[in-house]
């Protein structure tokens, strides 16, 4: 089976650029803004490399790597705005909405984004298979636990048109068990000797699967010694820090990793630790090699049962609400409706149901008619005060030449790291603030294929992949049917399969941050080539003996990379223990300069939408306070 393939892409404007530029002395670049600017663009729908794609990130790194500078534009580009947003993202987007709310509805708002689309990390990914129309997400996936939003943030939902309750109807919490779909995990030839897949009877969450555990795990390709482990610490309860009180044990399990609790005190061999390291790294963008043994317990992993801690005082909230509630193409769902409120005419429909099939009108996001534009494809470079403390002048940088704009208020809800690179204004310690915290690299695949009998034919919707090369885990997305648009119910159809791929450093002797550094430079040097043949590597693997031919079955692929993806959350294994969203750096990091305010998740701590629009609300406050 070749990993390569030749599949059908779209890498720029619906092959538009790649067809033109044959007989082109233009760069894509020039051609992708050519085609944006006559209105031909729809961005949800190329496929190819995207997230940070080509065009959305060179001209932020010549400022923060090399320290480029543009010059200020004599003339202003446009009259003076009310605010200029910088970031399109869930952040700036509510933080747009929020200030158009408290102002009215003439206040005249500019939002600058690199991308060419809207959304940040809430971005949709569509395909078109064999006559039938696929959605799916290519970052911010659902809404997690909205019954725990602050009452601001539940009132922006409820005020842009999300009604969560409405998901215990469109999505189908039995989907998977009545087609008797279970979780795997897939042992790859190149670590383990040969391809396997098998039952995952570890899930971790707290939740495992029914069934004869030992029997599963005998069959595992690990040493003998490793198997008889693993089937230890899921069977039975063992109190291996049985010399401990209460309290003494949560304060040692604050301060040792997972991994070493278990390679220290539960005894268990390398490859157990090994292969339950990177369970965690789609939750926290790390393994366990850097996270703490009391947040495995809280986790519910494997030799944390029988430690009799009980409930912990300082835990959050827990998940008390299902995690359903998930447009079919995840938080972007949530992007657009904020967009329809600002720019009614560009998103077309009146309800979160008929959101599902609007198409985004691009060409009408930066009318000089709204009062709202939405610009994209705009790097911002600098902001500054003028006249005094009157006004913000604001430099981007679109098409390779700079522009400038003039707001009577800024907020900056752009990736927090770059800010004090836009912000000359910003103090030394209030950038050595921001600078504590590092955004968590990661990678979002979507995978059309034609259909999903192998998944069918093996009896599992979904695989774990330890020590993997790329992705992590991949399988069926989550079954959500509303609006018209219908989640598939027979194997034969074409689906999108969702894949995720956390670059990380393991057991080097580094910490989380460091990891996140190191994982963005590996995943920057890795080309779309790269991560198509490790798909397709993966996938074959672990679905060949369903009947599996990626050549045949893969339709087309997304792979949407984020080097800059979500906002750091403060680690226990690392930082002060008394840091939290509540208390902590960051605050200093988001603090008011003049006209100018922070917002986004980086400024919450909180990789998640409350967080972002915790963050909006109070940037928007702070404006108005302010005068």
């Amino acid at each position: 089976m070749a990993d390569r393939l030749k599949i059908s892409r779209r890498d720029f404007i619906n092959g538009f650029a790649l067809s033109v530029a044959a007989g082109s002395s233009l760069s894509p670049l020039e051609l992708m803004a050519m085609a944006a600017k006559d209105g031909s663009t729809y961005p949800p729908g190329l496929t190819g490399l995207r997230g940070d794609h080509a065009g959305s990130f060179e001209v932020a790194h010549a400022l923060s790597w090399q320290g480029a500078t543009w010059p200020t534009p004599k003339s202003l580009t446009d009259d003076v705005y009310d605010l200029i947003v910088v970031g399109g993202g869930l952040s700036g987007l509510a933080a747009a909405f929020r200030y158009r709310q408290q102002v009215g509805k003439d206040a005249r708002i500019l939002v600058l984004d690199p991308h060419d689309d809207f959304g940040g990390h809430a971005k949709r990914n569509e395909f078109e298979v064999d006559g039938k129309h696929l959605i799916g997400y290519g970052g911010s996936q659902s809404i997690d636990t909205p019954g725990h939003y602050s009452p601001a943030s539940s009132q922006i939902l409820k005020d842009i048109g999300i009604e969560t309750d409405r998901f215990y109807d469109y999505f189908d919490r039995s989907y998977f068990s009545d087609r008797k779909l279970g979780s795997g995990i897939y042992f790859s030839q190149e670590k383990y000797g040969a391809d396997s897949v098998h039952r995952n009877v570890v899930r971790g969450f707290g939740q495992r699967e029914s069934g004869p555990i030992a029997d599963v795990v005998n069959a595992y390709p690990l040493p003998d010694e490793a198997r008889k482990n693993l089937i230890n610490l899921l069977t039975t309860e063992t109190d291996y820090l049985s010399d401990k009180s209460r309290d003494e044990k949560i304060a040692f399990m604050k301060r040792i990793s997972y991994t070493d609790y278990l390679r220290k005190h539960a005894g268990v061999a390398e490859e157990v630790v090994v292969m339950l390291r990177d369970t965690i790294k789609g939750l926290w963008g790390v393994g366990y090699d850097v996270l703490s043994a009391l947040e495995g317990y809280r986790l519910g992993m494997p030799g944390t049962s029988g430690l009799g801690i009980g409930e912990l005082e300082d835990e959050p909230p827990g998940r008390d609400e299902p995690y359903i509630f998930h447009f079919p193409d995840g938080n972007a769902g949530v992007a657009r409706s904020i967009v329809r409120q600002l720019i009614p005419d560009a998103v077309p429909g009146s309800t979160m149901e008929d959101l599902v099939l609007s198409r985004v009108d691009y060409g009408l996001l930066d009318r000089q008619s709204n009062n709202t534009r939405i610009r994209l494809n705009s790097t911002v470079v600098n902001a500054r005060h003028v006249e005094g403390d009157r006004f913000v002048d604001v430099v981007y940088v679109t098409d390779g030449q700079p522009q400038r704009v003039r707001g009577k208020h800024a907020i900056m809800a752009c990736d927090n790291k770059i800010v004090p690179h836009i912000c000359p204004e910003m103090s030394d310690s209030q950038a050595e603030a921001v600078n504590l915290a590092t955004k968590i690299p990661l990678v979002y695949v979507s995978i059309a294929v034609r259909n999903w009998k192998a998944f069918e034919n093996l009896g599992y919707q979904s695989f774990y992949i330890p020590q993997p090369k790329l992705m992590h885990s991949f399988g069926m997305d989550f079954p959500v049917t509303m609006g018209g648009y219908g989640f598939t119910q027979k194997s034969d159809e074409p689906t999108i399969i969702h894949g995720t791929y956390v670059p990380t450093a393991p057991d080097q002797g580094l910490n989380e941050r460091e990891q996140h550094n190191q994982g963005r430079r590996d995943l920057y040097a890795k080309t779309f080539d790269d991560m198509e043949r490790d798909v397709v590597r993966a996938m074959s693997g672990a679905l060949e003996g369903g009947g599996f031919q990626a050549d045949r079955d893969i339709a087309g692929l997304t792979i949407n990379r984020w080097p800059h993806g979500y906002a750091y959350e403060y680690n226990e294994l690392f930082d002060p223990h008394d840091w939290s969203p509540q208390n902590g750096p960051h605050l200093a990091g988001a603090a008011r300069i003049g006209r100018i305010s922070i917002a986004n998740a980086d400024a919450s701590a909180y990789a998640y939408i409350n967080g972002s629009f915790d963050a909006a609300i109070r940037a928007v406050n702070e404006q108005i306070a302010h005068g």
